[in-house]
């Protein structure tokens, strides 16, 4: 079935946003990508949203990969969908036992029965059904829902004491030569929690609008996500990664002083080698799908601004040897250096021998594939994940490990991270 696009001129581009995510958070299955108006280098579309199940794939590792793989050859439509953490047992053969807790499934995507894309001046309807015309006015008639929630109590699942304690295990390992870098998260939640997640999305984008924010509905289990973070990305044979190392809190109040914190990020060593380090892990990883010679580094060390920070982000780029198929690219590059640390394997290792949780959807990928096989994902971070009928919710936030680091200040770096999503849900 051949999925036809139908275009309708809006007249207020955010009325509309807030219409077609209303409309589309009624379905048991959707995502919505929002750009939030970046329009930073390789920007494609401002926002995307697809919705209803006419397909599915529903995985825990294991072979999911393969089956993926299948899947998207038989389609060829457009696909949207995550990817879990614990693929690392598939793309790195890092095997683990821990619990996902949030109930997140490693692996899942989705052909829409409708898929839309919204920019300033139209919304393009894409159906398996002529029946745009329907659509539109369900969209034009949404009205908001904002359910009613209740207070939440934050729980730690690494006390201080704990969280020092590992740093200082990580440090050892560092100095014996074991890794260079390690990117050490812990996760904060709240049993018993009852939220609404558009309520809870709309804040959480509204305080920090980033350029690959999504909500993402799976039935009961729900994303709310702010990332800034692109992990990759496929244009034709063109492919490239733009992690991000280095980060400048802004000064909001003085915009002479917000420049001037800007360009001490730009030349900071610390910042800097931590950035080249992830830079030569992802020119590796992209060196094993590419064709010779062609992986370079686009730029390095560029710095932009964003709502609350400054970041340090570089971009890498390869031409993808013929024949190559997505999932041989997430075989190679998943899961991201910036989350992990390098070399990146025996990182795996030591975050599963020190993280006493999975990270699940957290530090994996949320994004969408065409049916030419180009495709966009984001790195899941600054992200909320709720489990509906669990009431479970749960967030995590890390900082990369170095040598240097002393365990106090990384944990209070910790603290301030999830203040920032506490203080989101402490005004739903």
């Amino acid at each position: 079935m051949k999925r036809q696009f139908r275009s309708f001129p809006i007249s207020n581009f955010n009325t509309t946003k807030q219409q077609v995510l209303c409309w589309a958070h009624q379905s048991g299955t959707c995502v919505f990508l929002d750009n939030h108006q970046y329009h930073l280098p390789h920007h494609q579309y401002e926002c995307l949203a697809a919705v209803g199940t006419y397909a599915s794939l529903n995985m825990n590792r294991g072979c999911s990969l393969d089956a993926l793989q299948s899947f998207l050859d038989l389609h060829q439509d457009w696909c949207f969908g995550h990817l879990g953490y614990e693929l690392q047992e598939e793309t790195e053969a890092v095997h683990t036992d821990k619990t996902n807790l949030a109930g997140m499934p490693d692996l899942f995507f989705f052909i829409p029965k409708i898929l839309i894309r919204l920019s300033n001046e139209e919304i393009q309807i894409g159906s398996l059904s002529d029946n745009h015309e329907v659509i539109w006015q369900e969209i034009r008639s949404v009205v908001d829902d904002y359910s009613n929630f209740r207070s939440l109590q934050i729980e730690e699942r690494v006390s201080r004491g704990e969280y020092i304690s590992t740093i200082e295990k990580i440090k050892k390992h560092i100095l014996r030569g074991d890794c260079y870098e390690l990117n050490y998260c812990m996760e904060f939640f709240a049993a018993n929690a009852l939220i609404a997640p558009l309520q809870l999305y709309h804040q959480l984008t509204s305080f920090s609008p980033n350029p690959f924010a999504a909500y993402y509905r799976n039935n009961d289990l729900y994303l709310m996500c702010a990332s800034p973070e692109r992990y990759l990305s496929k244009r034709g044979r063109y492919i490239f990664s733009q992690p991000i190392k280095g980060t400048k809190r802004r000064d909001l109040e003085d915009g002479a002083h917000d420049e001037l914190l800007k360009q001490e990020l730009k030349t900071n060593n610390k910042e800097r080698s931590e950035n080249v380090m992830v830079v030569d892990l992802v020119r590796n990883d992209l060196s094993r799908v590419c064709e010779e010679g062609s992986v370079k580094v686009e730029e390095l060390f560029g710095v932009y601004t964003f709502p609350h920070l400054h970041h340090m982000i570089s971009t890498i780029s390869g031409s993808v040897r013929e024949g190559t198929k997505f999932t041989d690219l997430i075989r190679a590059t998943f899961p991201m250096g910036s989350m992990t640390g390098a070399p990146k394997k025996s990182v795996l290792e030591l975050i599963d021998r020190y993280e006493p949780t999975a990270r699940g959807i957290f530090s994996g990928a949320l994004g969408y594939i065409t049916p030419d096989g180009d495709f966009d994902f984001n790195v899941v971070i600054r992200s909320i994940v709720y489990n509906q009928s669990k009431k479970y919710l749960s967030y995590h936030v890390g900082s990369g490990i170095t040598g240097y680091a002393d365990p106090e200040k990384e944990y209070e770096e910790c603290i301030i991270k999830a203040a920032a999503i506490k203080n989101v849900l402490n005004r739903q």
